[in-house]
């Protein structure tokens, strides 16, 4: 769906300013931008509030959240998928690229038996009846300790919107999980898993990542290429891991775990996602370096609502506040994760763009979503 008309009297976040001004779209595109507080007659009054570029959303596990809502509780799929689609459109968010783990362990296991194909085929086919209100797209998440990461990638083709692939290398002991203790919170808490069954998981993960790690990296990097699909690297801790990612053709850097990390990221010109939850709780739930330092060295490019779909505008209004500068911040949840992902119809206020748009208001110093559109149509 598309719509056509105007938002006028907004302070409209543009790439490198915020003016006054109105913002004219026709049948899902941006077709002028003009200056002042006159409202046209027919347009919205924003009554200052501010117009953003809608958000793009590269790196969320809200849909698995809507699916599993408790440990060994699956919900029904369409409604999850609706719900979810929902949540993001109320949050501002008008781009996702849905997380979906690709490898699982072949023994019955709820917390890691595949999932990814058939929930894709359900999503892709809710988008196909129009019942979605924003744009969905695919980003897998390759199990690299995992033992059916080769058979499930090859179920996915260039057709099925998959934008994004990131190499997860989930093995005790390193990356994310450096501290046994949190990777035995975070399993344990998250899965609600007996000592005996977490010790069990230690052991087969090790197990994984040195039989098939290396060829399992290998398989999703020619998987990714296969098809045009951005690459990413998850949870880097060291300049060496950052070099050998760069080697790979990884662009795009989730969530590096040391500030080492990130500035070799930047020197290597891969662009760095950090999450939303991370900079507004004041740091990292797994210990790791907090998003705050990193953006005091201008090492965030992207911000990603990670589990917290509503953190995505507070982080970024957050952003504005540590840099002074309202468009840069804006743009890490714009114009920074188009670029990353290839997508150059969307992600600033400009002509010729998609109508993508998010009214902000403040409660003190908390940004509320007032209404979000999806080429041009209100979707909340």
């Amino acid at each position: 769906m598309t719509g056509s008309g105007c938002l006028a009297n907004a302070c409209l976040v543009l790439p490198d300013q915020v003016i006054r001004g109105a913002v004219h779209f026709e049948d899902g595109v941006i077709t002028r931008i003009i200056e002042g507080e006159t409202v046209p007659a027919g347009a919205i009054d924003a009554a200052g509030d501010y117009v953003i570029p809608g958000m793009i959303e590269l790196h969320t596990d809200n849909l698995e959240r809507h699916i599993k809502p408790r440990p060994r509780v699956d919900w029904p799929h369409k409604p999850a998928l609706l719900a979810h689609d929902a949540e993001l459109a109320g949050c501002g968010i008008t781009t996702v690229f849905d997380a979906l783990r690709i490898g699982s362990f072949t023994e019955r296991q709820t917390h890691y038996g595949e999932y990814a194909r058939t929930l894709a085929d359900e999503l892709l086919a809710l988008r196909a009846e129009g019942a979605l209100r924003i744009s969905h797209m695919l980003h897998l998440r390759a199990e690299l300790c995992s033992e059916t990461l080769v058979e499930e990638m090859a179920k996915f083709g260039p057709s099925d919107r998959v934008g994004l692939i990131s190499l997860m290398d989930h093995t005790p002991g390193q990356r994310q999980f450096r501290d046994m203790a949190q990777f035995r919170a975070y399993w344990q808490g998250k899965y609600d898993l007996s000592d005996t069954a977490y010790e069990a998981l230690v052991v087969k993960l090790k197990a994984l990542q040195t039989e098939v790690g290396a060829q399992h990296e290998a398989a999703a990097v020619a998987e990714a290429a296969r098809i045009g699909a951005t690459l990413a690297s998850h949870d880097d801790t060291t300049a060496a891991q950052v070099s050998h990612s760069s080697s790979l053709g990884v662009s795009l850097a989730e969530f590096p775990t040391t500030v080492e990390a990130a500035r070799a990221c930047s020197d290597l010109g891969i662009a760095t996602i950090m999450g939303a939850p991370n900079l507004i709780r004041g740091g990292s739930h797994s210990g790791n370096v907090s998003a705050e330092e990193l953006a005091r060295e201008g090492l965030i490019d992207i911000l990603s609502s990670d589990y917290v779909p509503a953190g995505l505008i507070h982080a970024a209004f957050s952003l504005a506040e540590i840099w002074h500068d309202l468009p840069r911040a804006i743009s890490t949840v714009s114009t920074g994760p188009a670029t990353a992902v290839g997508l150059t119809d969307r992600g600033r206020i400009m002509p010729s763009l998609r109508a993508d748009f998010v009214r902000v208001a403040l409660a003190g110093d908390i940004p509320v979503v007032r209404a979000t559109f999806c080429r041009g149509f209100r979707v909340a």
